[in-house]
């Protein structure tokens, strides 16, 4: 069963495809990546049965294509500020230092990567707070994961810790789910949460592609589940799909 998914997504896909696996005994064969970059490699006929994006419009593209089933909401996420060791910041003046010429500002690739979509949102919310903000930090921002050129990370290596300690960058737009392994791999990195005039909020979308097998709808059908549910939230994804408490 193929799944291409958000690297974002990987450490609690994998988490539900080993769960997945152990009900059904039906194994999963995982390709993460760029949501854009794998929309755009289903789109040419490599061969996928589920996809899994840091977006809704990806999913929805191969859906007016043709190629795919309908897109459902199942994950929601944030964009927050990873700093490097070192560098100090509050919400207050995060903005002031993400505009200081001398900092250098990460982001992944707009239209390959969500990731930089949503940070080129915040700058377009920026620009609300300080008129000139917007245009000054597209100019400035370094695009440095994400795209089909950028340089990947070592294996098994948070890719913005990896920017960040090697001084690529000061700062860098990413989702909040990175807090998790970043703690664990870079202890000294720290993460702020955006101010309410700049936060930007993602949402992820599930499709079912239309050669998929029957596991590929019952994998699908897994992610929405409680039990799929449950371990996004462990990894720090808001679930939609869970119960509320009580009922």
């Amino acid at each position: 069963m193929i799944l291409h998914a958000a690297g974002s997504l990987r450490a609690a896909l994998l988490d539900i495809a080993e769960a997945f696996q152990h009900e059904t005994g039906v194994p999963v064969s995982p390709h993460f990546g760029a949501s854009g970059l794998l929309k755009d490699r289903i789109a040419r006929g490599e061969a996928g049965e589920v996809f899994a994006s840091a977006n809704l419009e990806h999913p929805r593209m191969l859906a007016r294509a043709g190629l795919a089933g309908p897109t459902v909401l199942f994950a929601r996420n944030e964009l927050c500020a990873f700093l490097r060791p070192g560098l100090a910041a509050t919400s207050a003046n995060l903005l002031e230092l993400m505009l200081d010429p001398k900092v250098r500002l990460g982001t992944s690739t707009p239209k390959a990567d969500p990731s930089g979509d949503y940070a080129f949102a915040v700058f377009a919310r920026a620009e609300a707070v300080r008129p000139g903000a917007k245009a000054a930090l597209e100019a400035k921002a370094l695009k440095l994961t994400g795209g089909p050129e950028c340089l990947p990370a070592p294996e098994g290596v948070n890719v913005y810790g990896h920017k960040l300690a090697s001084g690529e960058a000061d700062i860098f737009l990413a989702y909040c789910t990175n807090a998790q392994p970043l703690a664990k791999e870079q202890p000294g990195i720290a993460m702020l949460r955006l101010p309410d005039q700049l936060t930007v909020g993602a949402e992820y979308g599930l499709t079912v592609l239309n050669k998929a097998s029957l596991s590929g709808y019952r994998l699908a059908m897994y992610i929405l589940s409680p039990q799929g549910q449950a371990i996004l939230a462990r990894h720090g994804f808001a679930a939609p799909g869970l119960p509320r408490e009580g009922l």
